[in-house]
Order: C-alpha cells, then structure tokens, then sequence
C-alpha cells in the first residue's frame, strides 16, 4: 500500500508523464512510423501501451527507490 501511495504522489506522477511522453512518442515512432507514412490506420489500443507502459515502468521505479531509505544505499560500490 505504500508503494501505491509513493506512486501517487504528484512528483512522481509528473515525473512519469515526462518520461511516458518521451519513451511513448519514440516508441509508436518505431512501431508505427511506416504504417503512418504509408497512410494507414494507426492501432490505438498499441499507441496507449507505448504511453502506458512507461509511464508505468517509471512511476513503479520511483516510488520504490523512495521506498529505500538513504542510510541503507552504498555509493561506494
């Protein structure tokens, strides 16, 4: 439950979006660039996992490094 509240918290979904955006435009760039310049329908439900899927990867991500509490980190490795 903490990791979800974490989650939630507005740095870190802005944080999320920022990188969903960037990740996500690439990504249908790639997948979907020559249907696109060819002229074709795009596949909607794959251009909201390009955005969903990073936007997930980056908010799970920071919600549990904030999870991890500083003194338990070693920099020195």
């Amino acid at each position: 439950m903490k990791l979800l509240r974490l989650a939630l918290t507005r740095p870190v979904i802005t944080n999320a979006l920022k990188i969903a955006l960037v990740v996500g435009t690439c990504l249908n760039a790639i997948n979907q660039g020559p249907q696109l310049w060819q002229g074709e329908g795009m596949e909607w439900h794959k251009v909201a996992l390009n955005f969903a899927v990073p936007y997930l990867v980056a908010s799970y991500s920071a919600a549990k490094a904030l999870m991890v509490p500083m003194t338990s980190v070693n920099l020195t490795q």
